[in-house]
């Protein structure tokens, strides 16, 4: 049975790199758009529809296909949350959906989380994107694009102000918890068997025996 481990994360990103695999490779920034290699969300939104893409720091990503446990995952998620938050003025949303980091400075973080707990309804009242950080943030790990999840993303919210930030390992079974505290993010690292209080208003519990159960 995996057990619950505190993991103290620096800014410099030092563990999380250690931590990714070296088999395990973020999505490159494709080169198909080449205006200086800088792009901001106006550029963005004219970008192919058929294909998912993020952009951070102004670099564009393309983001890879899902897989069916991912979507398993995706789905208990988004079910325990929705379930604990029905009634309440939080709303919980899930990707595709298009969140501006940085719309009120330079506008080039555009990300796509797999799940995502937004409080504050101006940030959503344009029904285009959302529109600032997120209160809390959810992303699965696949095989393409762990450093992606780890390193980059990991980065961008922290920077962003994203107060809490789950990563779910399918292999593993396991969630790391990243809470936002003076600037950097302290993680906890939760196994498959154990219930964890996200820090969303009104403390919503996520049984992980309930969400692993579901993978194929």
């Amino acid at each position: 049975m995996k057990t619950t481990t505190d993991v103290q994360y620096c800014s410099d990103q030092t563990h999380v790199e250690n931590q990714a695999s070296d088999a395990m490779t973020v999505n490159e920034p494709m080169p198909a758009y080449s205006r200086d290699g800088y792009y901001t969300y106006s550029d963005y939104i004219a970008w192919d529809d058929n294909e998912r893409w993020e952009l951070i720091d102004g670099i564009p990503f393309l983001m890879s296909a899902p897989t069916p446990n991912h979507q398993l995952l995706l789905l208990e998620l988004s079910r325990q949350l929705a379930n604990f938050l029905k009634g309440k003025r939080y709303r919980v949303f899930i990707s595709p959906l298009d969140v501006r980091l940085n719309y009120d400075t330079l506008d080039d973080t555009v990300v796509q989380p797999d799940v995502l707990v937004v409080c504050d309804k101006n940030k959503y009242s344009d029904n285009k994107a959302i529109s600032g950080a997120p209160d809390f943030v959810i992303e699965i790990l696949s095989l393409s694009n762990q450093k992606h999840d780890t390193v980059t993303k990991f980065k961008a919210y922290m920077d962003a102000g994203v107060h809490e930030y789950w990563i779910v390992d399918p292999v593993a079974k396991t969630v790391a918890v990243n809470i936002l505290s003076n600037g950097n993010y302290n993680t906890r690292i939760h196994g498959e068997t154990e219930k964890v209080t996200a820090q969303i208003p009104d403390s919503c519990v996520i049984d992980l025996s309930e969400l692993f159960s579901e993978m194929v």
